[in-house]
């Protein structure tokens, strides 16, 4: 069976040709949108084609054949392409509505197994998507075929977003739902922590006060910040074990004397996925987030954009 579909969609590759060429650039033309129809299993096809289209930047929406002869017809305007789909060429509902939707001035593509059937010859352009058989052993239930029209319509899909130069922002923009929506379009802002959530303490704190608000904000880390609330520098757990090793009273030492003066920073309106990268590139676990002038306004952590499900 998966060798009859497999086989199914491998003849395609050679009907890539003119009339494939003069689809895609029709839709690219449209000013309008592009109306996916069908009925029975075509209509499931063609409600996936639809959708598929809608998502890679190709304004696309799906009719009911049935339903569109009895006034959903009245979605399709002159600027549209209509797109119809039948492995025989002859369905009845499709035939019907083929008349109305040319003498509204939209263009027609038909994508069926029939080069000689109603709706490929009455149509502006003609896709085939033939099969020499179906993979069900009685050569009836639509199996190959439906594989091979959705192949089609995918090939035809993806196409356009090439053409249009469609990007993975632009992708996500369209599923900001999603993993990848999440990743490209969440920015730190929207992920930081902010307030009395971030730790802090001024630059004459004593190296206890700063270990105390570590424990207390339970980063793994302090900002220290001068009296106008800039960032002066970072004092981190590793920072600690350091300083540890080396200063003899650690009773009188301040935090200014031991923390790291050059912090990596980010600012609020970066992506999130920037933080992450500047994390992993540089082996740390928390950012201080500052704005254009310097001033503290948020912390992350590696945790907090897990949260996020950002990585």
């Amino acid at each position: 069976m998966l060798e009859i579909e497999a086989d199914a969609v491998r003849a395609l590759i050679s009907r890539i040709d003119k009339s494939f060429l003069k689809a895609l650039q029709l839709i690219l033309a449209c000013h309008g949108r592009v109306v996916v129809s069908g009925i029975g299993k075509s209509g499931h096809i063609a409600r996936k084609i639809a959708s598929t289209m809608a998502s890679t930047g190709t304004p696309a929406f799906f009719v009911h054949a049935a339903e569109a002869g009895h006034g959903d017809l009245g979605m399709v305007r002159p600027e549209d392409v209509f797109i119809c789909i039948s492995h025989s060429g002859e369905s009845a509902e499709l035939v019907a509505i083929v008349p109305l939707v040319k003498r509204q001035g939209a263009k027609l593509i038909a994508i069926t197994g029939q080069a000689g059937s109603t709706l490929a010859r009455e149509a502006d352009i003609h896709l085939d998507a033939g099969v020499a058989q179906e993979a069900c052993p009685l050569n009836l239930a639509p199996t190959a075929s439906t594989t091979a029209t959705l192949a089609l319509g995918d090939a035809l899909a993806v196409a356009l977003l090439d053409a249009r130069g469609f990007s993975e922002a632009d992708f996500a923009r369209s599923h900001p739902g999603g993993a990848l929506g999440r990743r490209l379009l969440t920015h730190v802002s929207d992920v930081m922590r902010m307030g009395d959530a971030v730790p802090s303490v001024p630059l004459e704190a004593s190296l206890s006060a700063a270990v105390l608000e570590i424990s207390r904000k339970r980063m793994g880390m302090t900002a220290v910040v001068d009296v106008s609330g800039r960032i002066a520098g970072i004092f981190t757990d590793g920072d600690l074990r350091r300083t540890v090793e080396k200063v003899a009273d650690l009773k009188a030492a301040r935090v200014a004397d031991v923390m790291s003066t050059a912090p990596r920073l980010i600012g609020p309106q970066a992506l999130a996925v920037e933080a992450v990268e500047l994390m992993e590139r540089h082996k740390i676990n928390q950012l201080l987030v500052a704005g254009d002038d310097g001033l503290l306004v948020g912390a992350l952590d590696m945790h907090d954009l897990f949260r996020a499900k950002v990585v």
